[in-house]
């Protein structure tokens, strides 16, 4: 079957099929790491609608939407190759129309972790992804855990406000070195690359640890001493549901969360692990 490509929401209304939905938002740049979400997406539901669109509202004014990599044409090929059978590919100005006054509060969760280092950054991809929601009407959305804290607020969005979508979250894919892949990977210089795999490699040290006290001080090692090189924004570990911080006596999953930036490339990555 040929893809359909919708521009706006009158051709999204003309390309959706009967049967079920299984979204898969994007910001395009694809690679295998979305691969993977779009074949995911094809054992839940009947077709597969994914949205391209790089979203304004999540990047801050000293971040990078203007340099963020725009692969189109290439994007279809991909969305074509994995059995996609439409991708939503609207133009700002159709996603927020002049006049627009509303939008989403991330709320406390939205202001921690990821949210204290890029403040506002959850308003925008919460309301973008409720717009996408309520355009596709899909029965399913799938998101990668890589974003572990964008994968929470989304679930807490649906939640509390009570949107008739399932979401489910797919496994971070890794490069055979252990770096998670990233449409900004492709910014990295082979020397900032090298640098770029102590995130995977403290996260590993982290995990090897079952107390909170020494998962922490073990991935902190690997990050220090990747310095200066490496200029580490966060280290965290936290409760997957809230992000709040784990205490010592915390029992059952928690993510460790780390975000640096190499060179002029910010990366973020996560490991679910078990304490207790």
């Amino acid at each position: 079957m040929d893809l359909i490509v919708a521009r706006n929401r009158t051709d999204l209304i003309k390309a959706r099929g009967a049967g079920t939905i299984a979204l898969v938002p994007t910001m395009g740049a694809l690679h295998e790491g979305h691969r993977s979400l779009v074949r995911a997406a094809r054992t839940h539901a009947d077709q597969v609608v994914v949205s391209i669109f790089v979203n304004p509202l999540q990047f801050g004014p000293n971040e990078d939407l203007s340099r963020y990599p725009r692969t189109f044409d290439a994007d279809l090929e991909v969305c074509q190759e994995e059995g996609a059978a439409v991708v939503f590919a609207p133009a700002v100005e159709d996603m927020y129309p002049p006049g627009r006054q509303v939008s989403v509060r991330a709320g406390e969760m939205g202001r921690i972790v990821e949210g204290a280092s890029r403040p506002g950054h959850f308003d925008g991809m919460l309301t973008v992804v409720l717009k996408l929601f309520n355009l596709v009407r899909p029965d399913v959305a799938v998101f990668g855990q890589k974003d572990a804290q964008q994968l929470a607020m989304i679930r807490r969005m649906v939640a509390d406000l009570d949107v008739p979508v399932e979401i489910v979250g797919a496994p971070t894919v890794r490069e055979p070195d252990g770096l998670a892949l990233s449409s900004r990977n492709r910014y990295l210089s082979a020397e900032d690359r090298q640098v770029a795999l102590a995130l995977s490699r403290a996260l590993r040290a982290g995990a090897a640890e079952r107390a909170p006290a020494r998962i922490r001080a073990a991935a902190r090692e690997v990050l220090d001493a990747a310095t200066p090189e490496l200029e580490l924004d966060y280290l965290a570990l936290v409760d997957p549901a809230t992000f709040g911080d784990v205490p010592e006596s915390y029992t059952g999953e928690a993510v460790l969360a780390v975000a640096a930036r190499i060179g002029a490339t910010r990366l973020i990555d996560n490991m679910v692990i078990t304490l207790g």
